[in-house]
């Protein structure tokens, strides 16, 4: 990885006030609430109302930004969203976000790498700003799955939620935050985890023609439990870090099950790990933000920390970054 001349300045999120709990899911699907926890760490999750969409939460995510954090957007010269889950096919998401801001001359472009599409947002900024082509890059987290979610299905209805995060990236030479990444992608797992589009195919596969999210959790657990453990050692040779140079570890949260088992995998103590699958349930792209707000507001997270975030998901994608957490 080239040496980083970008830093992480700001951070905010917002969640839907709409809570599902495993209780309410009961009166919908043939499940209970003890086999839900057991089974994948969530209690909660947080549920778009009728007229709020991705755009919207991103917008709220970033008006906590601003209200937290003594930062100003007009200079913003890029706008990066990942999400799964946009308004429209087109425009973005990340040019409702420009209108919104009436932030004048900037880019904006919307990202899909599902569940990894934060790490890879952050790892584009990163990648923008330390080339000279960018200054300051605004990027956000934001989906609605709940409304791509098919409530008949116990085995997918049960893990998704909605939620959005967004992080300031600026130049900053002296004090950079991106230490190192590792990213891969598996296309042939693909039809693992999907939502059709204009195709009923992916390759040799019939995929079942639908606008709502279909998964073989099985599958997509296999993966990454084989997957991340790797990718988090590559990350430690690149730097010749150790377990113990690492003070959290922060993955996308798919389900309590997959984290402890990749945890297990890597020797990473799971007391050192947040995750925000437990009350939002997962969220995709926002997971990562999430967990990360979590933990500052629980004062886990403090400047200075050394942080691994893992994102990992459809595609089959995945990227993983070493980061130095430094907001003062």
């Amino acid at each position: 990885m080239k040496e980083s001349k970008a830093r992480i300045t700001a951070i905010g999120t917002y969640v839907p006030r709409k809570i599902l709990t495993n209780h309410n899911l009961e009166k919908m699907v043939e499940t209970n609430d003890e086999w839900i926890t057991k089974r994948t760490g969530i209690k909660e999750r947080r549920i778009a109302g009728d007229n709020e969409y991705s755009s919207t939460l991103a917008i709220k995510a970033v008006e906590n930004l601003i209200e937290t954090y003594p930062v100003e957007l007009q200079d913003v010269d890029c706008i990066l969203v990942a999400t799964t889950t946009p308004d429209h096919i087109f425009p973005s998401v990340a040019c409702q976000i420009q209108s919104y801001f009436h932030i004048h001359s900037t880019g904006a472009f919307d990202l899909n790498a599902t569940c990894a599409g934060f790490t890879y947002g952050l790892h584009v900024a990163n990648s923008l700003i330390t080339s000279g082509a960018h200054k300051k890059v605004l990027v956000v987290a934001t989906e609605t799955l709940s409304k791509v979610t098919d409530y008949t299905d116990r085995s997918t209805c049960i893990l998704f939620g909605d939620g959005a995060g967004a992080l300031l990236v600026e130049y900053d030479e002296e004090n950079p935050s991106f230490i190192a990444s590792y990213m891969g992608s598996d296309g042939a797992g693909g039809a693992h985890v999907y939502r059709t589009n204009l195709a009923s195919t992916l390759g040799d596969s019939v995929l079942q023609k639908t606008d709502k999210i279909v998964q073989n959790g099985r599958e997509v657990y296999k993966w990454a439990v084989r997957t991340i453990p790797i990718g988090i050692q590559e990350l430690l040779v690149q730097t010749r870090y150790t377990i113990e140079n690492i003070n959290w570890f922060v993955p996308h949260s798919a389900n309590m099950r997959m984290i402890e088992a990749i945890c297990e995998k890597s020797e990473f103590p799971i007391d050192k790990t947040l995750t925000s699958m437990k009350y939002y349930g997962n969220t995709s792209s926002a997971s990562i933000p999430l967990s990360l707000a979590l933990g500052i507001e629980k004062g886990k997270v403090k400047n200075g920390d050394t942080m691994i975030f893992y994102g990992f998901g459809g595609g089959l994608t995945h990227l993983g970054l070493i980061i130095n957490w430094n907001l003062s």
